[in-house]
């Protein structure tokens, strides 16, 4: 579905270098890498939001950069990080904008689209602000109708930007187990994202990114163990399996036990 050919991006500067790699229709991709590796620059690229300075990314075997915005929506959503809204829509009117690419005119709306949009507020647990301004509700509520809006456009493919970092622990679960409940249905998934062990659980192919580069690529299995998250983040890691789950699990250890032992001893020597 997506194809990346020595892909380069930046702004003033490089800040990915000659990436390569395709996703399959399908696919629950998780993108994992320290602050400033590129995270946000490749969703944006793959969104069509930024383009490349070198290489090319293909969508169903046509060149993003050749596809229109309205043809690009219909295929691509995405959430990012935080979403700054400052005009009282109701979160109902918010979530209809996601359905702007499917209507025959601008101002024309169906009643599929309510539908559509009702749905999404309903599997985000949004539907309580239907008609509440988004101004007036906290900005994890927010952040929920925008995934909302997303999910109203239909795509083949959800891009996530660390989309649900502002979200409670309860909210964050709900809406990975959405989003993975979706993909097993046919959503092809890519998410950037900093919590590991969240990435372990729900996706099933990870991608590292580090200083512009891609350091590892593969199934959740494979890649995510110790030697890999100690390489990345440059800190000390053990993986163990979830006895539950049956799914890896990072535990972050200190970077200097002499001094936490200490601490957890009273300081006695």
């Amino acid at each position: 579905m997506i194809q990346v050919n020595d892909l380069t991006l930046g702004y003033e500067r490089p800040v990915l270098h000659r990436l390569s790699f395709a996703v399959r229709p399908g696919e629950f991709v998780g993108l994992l890498g320290p602050n400033g590796s590129g995270k946000t620059t490749l969703i944006h690229a793959l969104a069509g939001l930024l383009r490349p300075r070198e290489g090319q990314i293909l969508l169903n075997g046509e060149p993003l950069a050749a596809l229109g915005s309205r043809r690009r929506a219909r295929t691509l959503a995405v959430v990012p990080q935080s979403t700054e809204i400052r005009f009282p829509f109701t979160c109902l009117e918010i979530v209809l904008m996601g359905r702007y690419p499917h209507r025959r005119r601008a101002f024309s709306l169906t009643e599929a689209d309510l539908a559509t949009a009702l749905w999404a507020m309903r599997e985000t647990t949004t539907a309580e602000f239907t008609d509440r301004p988004v101004t007036g509700i906290s900005g994890g509520e927010r952040q929920r109708v925008i995934i909302a809006r997303a999910l109203a456009q239909e795509p083949a493919v959800l891009l996530l930007d660390e989309a649900t970092s502002s979200l409670d622990v309860r909210k964050k679960v709900e809406i990975f187990e959405l989003i993975s409940r979706l993909n097993r249905e046919g959503l092809t998934v890519i998410c950037a994202l900093h919590d590991l062990n969240l990435a372990a659980l729900y996706c099933r192919r990870l991608m590292f990114l580090k200083e512009g580069r891609l350091l590892e690529d593969g199934p959740t299995e494979a890649v995510f163990t110790a030697a890999t998250l100690e390489r990345v983040y440059d800190t000390p890691m053990e993986v163990i399996m979830h006895p539950g789950y049956g799914r890896p699990y990072a535990l972050t250890l200190p970077l200097h036990p002499t001094g936490v032992a200490k601490a957890a001893s009273g300081g006695a020597s």
